[in-house]
C-alpha cells in the first residue's frame, strides 16, 4: 500500500527529472515510491533531463549556492524548493601528507564525512534527499533498515522535518549507534538477526503499512544523495577529476553513485572528461563483492556477515554487480582485509592525520595500504579515499588496542617517572600502557 496523501509541497518548477528507469531493461515509470521494475525486477533509478540541467547550471551558480549538498540542487531528485537542509555536505577534502608519506605515495586526499552533519556519517546526504522526496510524495511516516549510521540519520532528520519515524536495526549493533538513534525519539525495533534479515522484514512492513522506507520504496531517490560525494571532490580539487578513488563497499550503492556523479558533471560540461580508477574495500568477514571480483564472477554468493565492520555487513548487497562492473571497466580493484588490519588502519589514520574513523573507514584505509603495497596505486596519481563515518560510534572495536592514560600523583617526581616510562614504552613500540 502506497500513501496517496496530496502533498502541499508540489511545484511548477521546471523539472530536471520526471521518471524512474529500470537499470536492466530500460522500462520507465512515474517518479513515485517504487524501487523494482515490474517487468524484469531490476532496480529503478532516477532519469534526468541533462539538457535542461546543462542550460541552467554552471560552476558559478553552484558556487553561489548554499554550503550544503543543496548547492547541487538540479542534480538531485527533489521537485520543490522546500527541501530539507540540515547543513549536510561540503565536508573537508584533506591533503593527507603524513599518511601518504607513511604509505610511500605522494598525492593522497581524504574526503572526511566523519564530520558530516548532523550525525557524523555520509548517510546524512542520502537521508536528506530521501526525506525531502518522501515529504513531496505525501508520506508522514518514514522508516529504514539500518546497520547503524542510517538509523542515526533517519531519526535525526525526521525529527527536524517533523516526520514520524521508525527504524529497524540488528539487535547486536554498537551501543554508540543505538544511543545515537534513540536520542531523537523514534520507534526503534532491534531485530534478532543480521542486516539482510532486517531488510527482508522491512520490505514486508513497507508493503503492509505504506510507510516511506528510505532504502526500500524510496531507494531510487535516497541513493542519489551519494552523488554529492563525487560533486564535492571535483569542486574541491579545483574542478578536476581525481585519478583514483578508494571507497567502502556495503550494498555497493555509494560506489556506483560516486561514479554516476563524476559522469554527470562531465555530461553537462562542468569538468573535463578523464579516466578515473575505482577501487572498493570490504572486510573479509563480509566480502561477497571482493570475492566475486577476485574470482572473475559477475554475480555474488550471499554470505553470513561476521566482522567488526558492522556498517559494511551486508551479506547480499543489492548493487554488487554494478560495483564489480565499474571496478573492471575503470581498471580498478576490489579488496578485502581482516578485522585486525581494520583496527590497525583506524589507528594509523588517527595518528597520522588526526581523523578518528569508524570501522568502515578502517576498512577503506587498510585496503588503500594493501593496494599501495601490491603496486596497484601509482605513487604519483591523485588518489581520493572516502571516509564515511565517525569513530566515536564504534569505540568497542578498538578497546584494548590503544594506549591508556598514565595514572600519576599530583607531584612533579611522579610525572617525571611516568614520562620516562612513556619514552621506554615508545622505544619498545608497545601498544598498551599500564602503570
Amino acid at each position: 500500500m502506497t500513501a496517496t496523501i496530496v502533498s502541499p509541497y508540489t511545484s511548477d518548477r521546471l523539472e530536471t527529472f520526471s521518471k524512474l528507469k529500470c537499470k536492466e531493461c530500460g522500462a520507465e515509470y512515474e517518479a513515485k515510491a517504487m524501487h523494482v521494475c515490474e517487468l524484469c525486477f531490476g532496480p529503478l533509478e532516477v532519469a534526468y533531463n541533462y539538457e535542461a540541467i546543462a542550460a541552467r547550471v554552471s560552476r558559478e551558480t553552484i558556487q553561489a549556492g548554499p554550503l550544503s549538498i543543496w548547492r547541487y540542487r538540479d542534480f538531485l531528485p527533489v521537485k520543490t524548493e522546500n527541501y530539507i537542509d540540515v547543513s549536510t555536505g561540503m565536508t573537508p577534502l584533506i591533503k593527507a601528507n603524513r599518511l601518504a608519506k607513511r604509505l610511500g605515495i605522494k598525492n593522497l586526499y581524504i574526503k572526511n564525512d566523519a564530520v558530516n552533519m548532523p550525525t557524523l556519517s555520509f548517510k546524512d546526504r542520502v537521508v536528506s534527499v530521501a526525506l525531502s522526496r518522501a515529504r513531496e510524495l505525501g508520506f508522514t511516516t518514514v522508516a529504514c533498515a539500518s546497520t547503524g549510521n542510517l538509523a542515526n540519520s533517519t531519526a535525526a532528520i525526521a525529527a527536524h522535518a517533523g516526520l514520524e519515524c521508525c527504524v529497524f536495526i540488528p539487535s547486536d549493533l554498537e551501543a554508540g549507534k543505538v544511543l545515537g538513534t534513540t536520542i531523537y525519539n523514534p520507534k526503534v525495533f532491534a531485530v534478532h538477526g543480521n542486516y539482510d534479515q532486517v531488510n527482508r522484514l522491512c520490505s514486508e512492513v513497507a508493503n503492509t503499512h505504506g510507510w516511506g522506507f528510505v532504502n526500500i520504496n524510496l531507494r531510487p531517490y535516497y541513493s542519489e544523495g551519494s552523488k554529492t560525494l563525487g560533486y564535492e571532490v571535483i569542486e574541491q580539487l579545483g574542478w578536476q577529476l581525481p585519478d583514483h578513488i578508494v571507497a567502502p563497499l556495503a550494498s555497493g550503492s555509494l560506489f556506483t553513485k560516486i561514479y554516476k556523479g563524476f559522469n554527470e558533471f562531465v555530461e553537462v560540461g562542468l569538468v573535463d572528461k578523464k579516466a578515473v580508477r575505482f577501487s572498493g574495500a570490504q572486510a573479509e568477514g563480509c566480502s561477497p563483492i571482493a570475492t566475486a571480483f577476485k574470482e572473475g564472477r559477475d554475480f555474488i554468493t550471499p554470505v553470513k556477515p561476521k566482522t567488526i565492520a558492522k556498517s559494511l555487513a551486508i551479506g547480499n548487497p543489492a548493487d554488487a554487480v554494478y560495483a564489480i562492473d565499474i571496478a573492471h571497466k575503470t581498471n580498478g580493484n576490489i579488496e578485502s582485509v581482516t578485522d585486525d588490519e581494520i583496527i590497525q588502519a583506524m589507528k594509523l589514520l588517527a595518528e597520522t592525520e588526526g581523523i578518528f574513523t569508524e570501522t568502515a573507514g578502517g576498512t577503506t584505509i587498510a585496503v588503500l595500504k594493501k593496494l599501495v603495497e601490491a603496486g596497484k596505486i601509482d605513487p604519483e596519481e591523485t588518489t581520493v579515499v572516502y571516509i564515511t563515518g565517525n569513530g566515536l560510534k564504534t569505540q568497542e572495536a578498538i578497546q584494548g588496542y590503544v594506549g591508556e592514560p598514565f595514572l600519576i600523583e599530583p607531584k612533579l617526581d611522579s610525572f617525571e617517572r611516568a614520562l620516562e616510562r612513556s619514552h621506554t614504552l615508545e622505544n619498545l613500540e608497545w601498544q598498551t600502557v599500564s602503570v
